[in-house]
Formats: C-alpha cells, sequence, structure tokens
C-alpha cells in the first residue's frame, strides 16, 4: 500500500475550499491537462455523500475511466472519495479540512495499491507515485487560486 500525504494552505473560508473540493465542474477544470469529462452519476456540480461519478481521463497516453463513490462526509470538515471501478486493487483519497484564523489548511491522504504484483510495485515507485502527487499538487493550486480570488 503507498500513502500520499499533501498539505494545503488557502486563504479563504473553510465552507468555500469544501465545496470547491467537491465540485466536478472544478475538478474538469483544474484536470484539463488530462481531459478529465465525468460522464455518469453527478456530471456537474456538487458531489454529495453516497454519490456517484464516472471519470474519463488521458493518463500515460491512454483514455483510462474509472468509477468513484463518496462514502464518508462531514460538512465541512472533510470527506472521502473511492474508486470502485478502477485500475488500482484499491484507491481511497480522504480530503480533510481546518480552519485556521483566515486560512483552510487542506490535507490530503492518498492510499492505493496497485495491481499486477512485483511490476505494479516497480511501476509505482519508478513513475506513478511521482505522476499522483503532481497530479494532486496542480489540482490543489487549480483550486487555491479560485479559492482566493473569490
Amino acid at each position: 500500500m503507498t500513502t500520499i500525504k499533501l498539505i494545503t494552505k488557502i486563504n479563504a473560508p473553510i465552507q468555500l475550499v469544501f465545496d470547491l473540493n467537491r465540485n466536478i465542474d472544478i475538478h474538469k477544470l483544474s484536470t484539463s491537462k488530462s481531459k478529465e469529462i465525468a460522464m455518469d452519476g453527478v456530471t456537474s456540480g456538487l458531489i454529495n455523500k453516497g454519490e456517484t461519478v464516472t471519470w474519463r481521463g488521458k493518463h500515460f497516453g491512454f483514455y483510462l475511466k474509472h468509477k468513484s463513490v463518496i462514502p464518508e462526509m462531514e460538512h465541512p470538515n472533510y470527506f472521502v472519495d473511492e474508486m470502485l471501478e478502477v485500475h488500482f486493487k484499491k484507491f481511497r483519497h480522504h480530503h480533510c479540512f481546518v480552519q485556521e484564523g483566515l486560512n483552510t489548511i487542506v490535507t490530503d491522504t492518498i492510499e492505493y495499491q496497485t495491481p499486477f504484483w512485483i511490476f505494479g510495485k516497480i511501476f509505482d515507485q519508478l513513475i506513478l507515485k511521482n505522476y499522483l502527487t503532481r497530479f494532486i499538487k496542480e489540482r490543489n493550486n487549480y483550486i487555491k487560486k479560485v479559492a482566493e480570488n473569490q
């Protein structure tokens, strides 16, 4: 199991940051490099607990599809998205939000497990972990710019 933990400080209220992180339209804009589109389930606006979204995006030169569900959510402190139909054995992304003065501290904790035994582990160490870290950092930077310019 691989874990990625990222902390982002955003100068904006917690409710705004929480909502931007679960906004399907913002996700599409923040991941424009990979041409992400929501194909099924909640395809625009805010996603809530128990709801699903099916994404299609270009990663590593291939169009890949995955379905995610929001199994846990507590406004405006955290939510979890978990991939259901995916190329991973397991993928869980925990989003945590804490208000500190005028700032919101966002902690992303991503836990995943690759398939294909040793080959998956090698791919993860050489390429995947860095790719996912960069992907989430770019997404967070986009959300930060939107939130701080409200």
